[in-house]
């Protein structure tokens, strides 16, 4: 693991942040996740645009601009010298005074770290993996809109805990309305009559850049695809389920709260998109050297 802090990279044994930091004291930051494939950045431009709106969101500079951090990322990157990497972008509200009160600190805190990241085991990538509805629901946009990547993920985390507990690998979030907003870390997917389909953000689920591009990806492949509102009906219907994100990638769920979902593994469009992404992913993005 490499880490870029406070201007210099790393090891992660030497990496530290004061104690004060509020991203550290009361999640007060912003995050993106990323990969690096065969030695390019993927999409990285839109990853970054994306953090500078959540920046902008929570009312936080982002110091040096997106070309500061667009620098943190490619040093990181090269000193951790590996061609496939997942990659933690974070900005901090930085040092300040103990008290909630952003304003006191005056120089958000640029972080990244590279490293390898397995979300799930192989076998759960090749048999598919078990979801289970959270009991805890997704805020609503008037409390936290979440389309901003805070470092506040306590939603997800206890989302994942009651999944985990229940045996279960991945937790699906509901929104307030009991309709599916995403998983835990990753976007959800339902394939219906070879149509391919996915809640909007307006119900809760991040505008996942993954997301994003397997839909791009799907017309090519001449797949139909539709972003709608869906319940757990909408799931248990489904000929086939997965889940993704730049962590995630592309992983099917073979069961959904106890029952069986399609065939074990990933169905065949799941098969074709995932093949379609990876193909994808190693020939566009910015080249780190």
């Amino acid at each position: 693991m490499k880490v870029w802090i406070d201007g210099r990279v790393l090891d992660a044994g030497e990496a530290r942040i004061p104690v004060t930091d509020h991203g550290f004291l009361y999640g007060d930051g912003v995050f993106e996740g990323m990969r690096l494939y065969a030695g390019r950045l993927f999409r990285l431009e839109d990853h970054l645009r994306r953090l500078a709106t959540s920046a902008r969101c929570i009312g936080m500079p982002l110091p040096g601009g997106l070309d500061a951090l667009r620098r943190a990322v490619v040093s990181t990157c090269r000193a951790f010298g590996e061609d496939d990497a997942y990659i933690r972008l974070i900005v901090s509200r930085g040092d300040g005074p103990l008290g909630v009160d952003p304003c006191c600190c005056p120089e958000p805190r640029i972080v990244c770290i590279v490293d390898q990241v397995a979300l799930f085991p192989a076998e759960k990538l090749h048999g598919g993996l078990a979801l289970r509805t959270a009991s805890w629901r997704r805020p609503a946009a008037d409390m936290l809109d979440p389309r901003v990547k805070s470092l506040n993920y306590l939603n997800n985390s206890l989302a994942k805990r009651v999944a985990r507990l229940a045996g279960a690998d991945e937790a699906l979030l509901l929104n307030t309305h009991g309709m599916v907003a995403e998983a835990s870390v990753a976007n959800v997917f339902v394939v219906q009559a070879g149509v391919l389909r996915t809640p909007p953000a307006t119900d809760g689920a991040l505008p996942g850049i993954t997301r994003a591009t397997l839909l791009e990806l799907a017309a090519r492949e001449g797949i139909p695809t539709e972003e709608r509102t869906l319940g757990r009906y909408d799931l248990l219907e489904a000929d086939e389920v997965f889940l993704c994100g730049s962590g995630a990638e592309v992983v099917a769920v073979s069961r959904f709260d106890g029952e069986a979902i399609g065939k074990v593994g990933p169905g065949p469009v799941t098969a074709q998109l995932a093949e379609a992404f990876d193909a994808y992913a190693r020939e566009v993005g910015t080249p780190i050297r």
